[in-house]
């Protein structure tokens, strides 16, 4: 992966005050796509849907549950469509354990701690699965705020649930870093006007860059990451 010049990533998009990272869950903290995939593709085959993994990036990935459902089973009633969804995130569940956290996330978190930062989770994922995949990865006591878009009541693209982050934590856009994956989550860190780290887990770095990404890395391992984070931390 080749990542946009680090130098005008650094002067034009890093935070000048940073007292706060944000993480997104679902192909941010862990690479869940897999897993969710491979469930979405079982259950809609009962219904003589087949997806491939183009189809699940382009149509699900980073969306809520009852958008994907209505879009995709138009002709099920809200009851079937709520069973539906249960049921597959209940599959999903069984299968959590399975799942390992990000390259380099431990790292970043304790690097955020040290610094004295605030950490939070903001999410579209169901509120029962957000609170499995971290007890699932040891993390269900790191973060200070988890804002899922289930409570909150609107979820990405909107910029809510990351400005409901930021009055939370009491700061403004630049005080603070978000970590997406999807161009949903994208949209709606960078609509919140954070400056914002796409993980390339799932997307094309240049699709996340399009959509306005200061940085682009694999995972939380990245040197490139790591560059940028030292010079935020020398501003402060």
């Amino acid at each position: 992966m080749t990542p946009q010049p680090l130098h005008s990533a650094l002067t034009a998009n890093a935070p000048t005050d940073l007292a706060a990272i944000l993480y997104d869950l679902d192909g941010t903290l862990v690479n869940t796509d897999p897993l969710h995939f491979q469930v979405w593709q079982a259950m809609l085959r009962n219904f003589e849907l087949d997806i491939d993994e183009a189809f699940y990036q382009t149509k699900i990935s980073g969306r809520l549950n009852p958008a994907i459902v209505q879009e995709l089973l138009p002709h099920l009633s809200p009851g079937e469509r709520n069973q539906f969804i249960e049921q597959k995130e209940a599959q999903f569940r069984e299968q959590a354990p399975q799942l390992a956290p990000l390259a380099g996330l431990v790292e970043i978190i304790q690097w955020a701690t040290t610094q004295g930062m605030k950490q939070g989770v903001v999410t579209n994922a169901p509120t029962k699965n957000v609170y499995h995949v971290l007890k699932a990865l040891y993390l269900e006591e790191t973060f200070d705020q988890v804002v899922i878009a289930d409570v909150l009541g609107i979820g990405k693209p909107d910029p809510a649930p990351y400005n409901h982050a930021l009055k939370a934590f009491g700061l403004s856009p630049n005080q603070a870093i978000a970590f997406e994956d999807s161009p949903s989550g994208m949209r709606s860190a960078v609509g919140a006007g954070i400056p914002t780290v796409g993980i390339a887990s799932t997307h094309d770095p240049q699709t996340l860059y399009a959509l306005g990404a200061a940085l682009v890395v694999p995972d939380f391992a990245a040197p490139a990451l790591w560059q940028w984070l030292g010079a935020t931390a020398n501003s402060l």
